[in-house]
């Protein structure tokens, strides 16, 4: 007993140095600037409606379960088809969105270059060992970051592994004009060494600027934390973008609620959305959409066209891997929206007629 007691306490005390030592878990928001925030709580950000975020034990032990499964369809079966990245067509002057898989994207608007959640990574963790790895694609698409243009700005959603990866920031960091992120995100950056000059932290419904692009940061319904301690101590939302000629919204990551209708009411129509709707499951579905709930969020805030994302790269969840995009398709041709579903690395014009463009590349 002594030795297992003296073994528990040497490993605590290896897992506490590994998570303050190593940069991967980032850096710790200053409590004292977000006191005077009413979604900011006994050091705790909040949700603008109280969430029950803990699943009980009964579905921890059913979560266990199904992971013991074999479900031949949460993956797939061999490597995806996806497209080459167009770089020309990227940097031309017109409006663009390109997928780079999950909730990665870079949005061409006004001529600037934008990147969202640029989680370009290989596993969706903080080892290399464990976790969710990405894909296999035909692309080799770690040369994005060697081809990459500059890009003007960086948003980021929240802090989780998946949206918020450290390596990718570190390849970016240098060809990167500046950051917008949620309160206390930025805390990660600046120890990843992003200077603070480059970081415009906001709260929900809070509004910035991009050069001459307006900007917000608009509510989900989520929850944050890279370590074991430093749950919900950072911000999480989704972002408004508005170009000349292209209204854009993200919703980020989030369970399905009121806020949606206040965002429509507030700063919509939107010409695209992007709209969460995988990685879902009953046991957290406060947390995240379904499809069918993805498409409804995409109604409330008055968006003219959508796209499905948080799928296509990795598997957090217990569903087939193409189940997300089918069901919304099946959504969206019931409510009567238009829903894109581009390959990964392809490039869609904004400006251009968004109907009827895509095949069903995901039965390949």
């Amino acid at each position: 007993m002594i030795y297992l007691f003296v073994f528990l306490i040497l490993l605590c005390i290896v897992v506490t140095l590994f998570i303050n030592l190593n940069p991967v878990f980032g850096g710790r928001p200053n409590k004292e600037l977000y006191k005077q925030f009413d979604n900011y709580v006994n050091g705790k950000f909040v949700n603008e409606n109280e969430t029950e975020m803990i699943m009980g034990v009964s579905d921890i032990f059913s979560m266990i379960r199904d992971s013991i499964k074999d479900n031949n369809e949460r993956n797939p079966a061999s490597e995806i088809p996806v497209s080459a990245v167009d770089w020309e067509k990227i940097k031309s002057e017109k409006d663009s969105l390109t997928w780079f898989g999950h909730s990665a994207f870079l949005l061409s608007i006004d001529n600037k270059k934008l990147l969202l959640d640029p989680m370009l990574g290989k596993v969706a963790s903080p080892v290399s060992f464990a976790g969710s790895k990405r894909y296999k694609y035909s692309e080799n698409m770690a040369r994005i970051f060697d081809e990459m243009p500059f890009i003007d700005a960086v948003f980021i959603t929240h802090d989780h592994y998946d949206h918020l990866d450290y390596q990718s920031i570190i390849k970016l960091k240098n060809k990167v004009g500046c950051f917008f992120v949620p309160l206390g995100v930025g805390a990660h950056l600046v120890r990843w060494g992003v200077q603070k000059e480059k970081i415009t932290e906001l709260n929900w419904w809070q509004e910035g600027r991009l050069q001459d692009i307006p900007v917000a940061l608009l509510p989900s319904k989520h929850f944050s934390g890279r370590g074991v301690f430093n749950r919900n101590t950072t911000l999480w939302g989704g972002w408004a973008i508005f170009g000349k000629n292209t209204s854009f919204y993200t919703s980020g990551d989030g369970g399905y609620g009121e806020h949606f209708n206040k965002i429509g009411d507030k700063y919509g129509p939107f010409d695209i959305t992007l709209i969460e709707g995988a990685q879902y499951d009953r046991r957290w579905s406060s947390m995240h959409m379904m499809p069918e709930e993805a498409v409804q969020a995409h109604l409330n805030v008055k968006g003219k066209n959508m796209m499905l994302m948080h799928w296509g790269a990795f598997t957090l969840a217990f569903h087939g891997w193409k189940e997300p995009v089918e069901r919304a398709i099946d959504e969206a041709k019931k409510s009567g929206v238009n829903l894109i579903a581009p390959k990964v690395g392809e490039t869609v014009i904004l400006e251009s007629d968004l109907k009827n463009q895509f095949s069903a590349w995901w039965d390949y």
